[in-house]
């Protein structure tokens, strides 16, 4: 993370924030902070009683010669990110991790975290379910209060250190090459093990007072008679409850052991803006600023006029049995830097995409595939996705009230990517159990380039039914935990083939690589698991994510509601 500087207009890491002749004034205490956090504290506090930042005694100065010879070659280092953020009682923030791949701790490090999918099936629930409210618990320090099973060891740059910190600490006398050595003996953000070790922890209290885990949906978690239930993302937990004494209860719980932040209007979970309207049923997310701070720190300019689509657009050749695909990209290849940043902006648009904008997801996939060998023409792709971007900053997506029925929509664009490949889009949203679903927000969109060469368009689709219905399946499990139980799921497409052979209408005879998706489809549909339904192309939602539309299109899809 970066800091925006005004003076320059450029972002500026630590480093440079550090040495900057105003802006260190304000993170150069806010480093020693954290310095002190981590230790045994920072300087003195008001009227000179007690400590300006209390210690976790996480962090403990020692000596280079100090470090058991065998565990030299795993000492790690650090890396430090600096982020305002302005709803936070401090909003300068510096956080130092462990970095490096050097630790080579012994144990299990595996923790289970809810996923972005569960976030939103959580938020559906929210609004579906009559008299439920949603509130968002911070756990401070979550990973410091957890002892180690053993010590590990860091070292620090001499100079990246703030000097009020180094002459608190007397840190000249430990410098061994221009480096200052600690050993760590509770969790640490950056640490394999840490995330197990706070689970585990907190896992045992929360069991005590009557908390489970679901069995299949890792981070979900219950009461066994409260009507409360949650996801934790690390210490973040996204907390649904239908009276507000049952949150209090699991505020309660973690008080005991923590400093937490209540948040309970729910306005922000898992770098989701939410905007709640429990009288309409509806909540809107949104990543505000997110895009802004992309754009500054990339430096890209506003565009001289807007625009309203995120890729070229191939002219449509109507009347054609299929549609030109782009040509082989002949275009220089860039630098080493010039790839980075092709890399970085993806990186960085994907959860956003993934998050609350799904009209990126063809872009993204189709510049994905590039990105390690990007040319002028990806660099390109990259500044017209920002161009798209700069125009709509603040996307999102609306989740209406409904009956917590999941359906879906697949499609596929035949032949429409290089080397004879084809995309599958699914389109997956909750509603009710109706023969056509009533649309709503996308809990999961896709945009797939599918990896073996389809021999009609009828396999073509049948493939795309395939990888959305897996998809369902995870989703339909974790929906029954949350206590929503499902009928079939239907699942739309616009191809009359398709529909026909996994609904037993239409026999084929060869059906060769098809076979697979074929016997998996309907041995789910005799299961009653899903309904496969057909209707027509122009209500199928997941069309928008098989190929690179016109802007026209663009602009038509602009005006559903659930989409913006």
């Amino acid at each position: 993370m970066a800091v925006y500087d005004p003076e320059s207009g450029k972002m500026l890491e630590y480093r440079q924030l550090l040495r900057h002749p105003t802006l260190s004034k304000i993170w150069s205490p806010s480093a020693s902070n954290e310095m002190g956090r981590l230790c045994q504290g920072f300087g003195v506090g008001p009227e000179g009683k007690g400590k300006r930042v209390d210690g976790t005694d996480t962090f403990r100065v020692i000596r280079y010669d100090d470090i058991p010879k065998d565990r030299l070659k795993e000492v790690c280092h650090t890396s430090v990110q600096c982020v305002v953020r302005p709803q936070k009682d401090d909003p300068n923030r510096t956080r130092i991790t462990i970095a490096g791949n050097r630790i080579c701790y012994p144990g299990d490090v595996g923790t289970p975290t809810a996923s972005l999918e569960l976030v939103k099936l959580l938020l559906n629930s929210v609004i579906s379910r009559r008299g439920a409210k949603f509130a968002c618990f911070d756990v401070s320090n979550f990973y410091l209060e957890t002892p180690l099973d053993r010590p590990e060891y860091v070292r620090i740059r001499l100079t990246d250190i703030p000097q009020e910190f180094i002459d608190e600490y007397n840190l000249t006398e430990y410098v061994h090459n221009g480096w200052v050595y600690f050993s760590i003996h509770k969790g640490c953000y950056g640490l394999p093990q840490s995330g197990k070790l706070a689970n585990d922890q907190l896992r045992k209290r929360l069991e005590a007072e009557g908390y489970y885990e679901a069995a299949t949906t890792p981070g979900l978690w219950r009461h066994k008679w409260r009507p409360i239930q949650f996801c934790l993302i690390v210490d973040d937990f996204g907390v649904e409850y239908v009276g507000r004494q049952h949150a209090e209860h699991l505020a309660g719980i973690l008080k005991r052991y923590h400093d937490i932040t209540e948040d309970w209007e729910g306005k922000r979970f898992a770098g989701i803006d939410l905007k709640w309207d429990y009288v309409k049923r509806e909540v809107r997310l949104t990543m505000e600023g997110y895009i802004r701070e992309l754009l500054l720190k990339y430096g890209h300019p506003m565009p001289a006029k807007p625009v309203r689509t995120p890729h070229k657009c191939k002219p449509i050749n109507y009347g054609a049995s299929s549609q030109l695909v782009d040509e082989e990209d002949t275009s220089a290849p860039l630098n080493e830097a010039g790839v980075r940043r092709v890399q970085g902006i993806v990186g960085a648009v994907l959860y956003h995409a993934r998050a609350v904008n799904n009209k990126l997801l063809v872009t993204l996939s189709s510049i994905g595939t590039e990105q390690a060998t990007a040319t002028e023409n990806t660099n390109e792709a990259i500044n017209m996705l920002l161009d798209y971007l700069a125009t709509y900053p603040d996307d999102g997506i609306t989740y209406r009230a409904s009956d917590m029925i999941m359906a879906a929509h697949a499609d596929a664009g035949y032949l429409n990517e290089t080397k004879a490949r084809s995309r599958a889009g699914g389109f997956i949203f909750m509603s009710e159990d109706e023969a056509v679903p009533r649309l709503n927000g996308p809990v999961l969109a896709l945009a797939t380039i599918i990896k073996f060469v389809m021999s009609s368009a009828a396999e073509a689709e049948l493939a795309a039914l395939f990888i959305t219905s897996k998809e369902l399946v995870h989703l339909r499990q974790t929906l029954e935990e949350m206590g929503w139980p499902q009928p079939r799921t239907p699942v739309q497409t616009d191809n009359s083939t398709a529909a026909g052979v996994v609904n037993n209408t239409i026999v084929p005879k060869r059906t060769k690589s098809m076979d697979m998706r074929l016997h998996w489809l309907r041995c789910r549909e005799a299961q009653g698991q899903f309904r496969f339904y057909w209707a027509k192309g122009t209500d199928n939602e997941a069309d928008y994510h098989t190929k690179k539309h016109p802007e026209v299109y663009h602009e038509a899809k602009r005006q559903n509601p659930w989409w913006i």
